[in-house]
This record gives structure tokens, sequence and C-alpha cells, in this order.
């Protein structure tokens, strides 16, 4: 179900692939993530690695009652300390999406569906 607002020109309505695409953008420029993953697992538990275009691929967005729930299947760098990574991460994309598109974020999710040395 897609984000309505009206305005004094007229309304506005944003689409949940749109939001999808929005934090994927934002979470892919965080230090410590590699990119966006799938969110089904190929073959022998590797995930595969989601280009620009595809980033809606690996994010769920849903609409509660207290906003919007987002979850984001990354691939994280190895070596990294991720609780603060993906911490930052998820302060990163519920601050872009508010600012953005001036929506309640109730919470970000991230699941880490892979960790990759960089090389």
């Amino acid at each position: 179900m897609p984000i309505n607002k009206s305005t004094e020109f007229g309304s506005i309505t944003i689409s949940l692939d749109a939001i999808a695409s929005l934090a994927g953008g934002a979470i892919t420029e965080c230090y410590g993530v590699i990119g966006m993953a799938s969110q089904k697992t190929i073959r022998d538990g590797w995930a595969e690695l989601l280009n620009k275009e595809n980033y809606k691929k690996g994010v769920v967005v849903r609409q509660q009652e207290n906003g919007l729930v987002l979850d984001l299947y990354i691939i994280a760098m190895q070596g990294i300390k991720l609780s603060e990574v993906i911490y930052e991460a998820q302060k990163r994309v519920k601050y872009q999406i508010e600012k953005t598109l001036e929506a309640k974020v109730a919470s970000v999710n991230i699941i880490v569906q892979g960790v990759k040395v960089l090389g």
C-alpha cells in the first residue's frame, strides 16, 4: 500500500518500490556495507549481490499503524565490528527516509546475508 499525501497543489503517491530503492541507496553508502543482497539465498547458502537497479529486491517495506517497517538484506565487509556498523546503518536509513519522504519509520531491520572480503 503506497504512501498518500495531500498538499495545497494536489495529491502525492509514493510507491513502496520507491521507498525500497531509497532505503537501498542509503544503506549502500554506509561504511562496512558492500551491497544489497537478495532476500533469498541461492545455492549453498550464498547470497546474490544486487546492482543499483535491483535494490528493491533486497528490501521489504511494510506499513503499520506506528510507521514504516523496513527489512534490508545486505552483504557486509569482513573484519569490521558488525554491531556498530549495523547500528549506524539503521540510523542513516531511518533519517534518510524520514527526511526525504516525511514519513514515520517505526523500525529498520537489517539482515546480514553474507560477509565478503574486499580485494
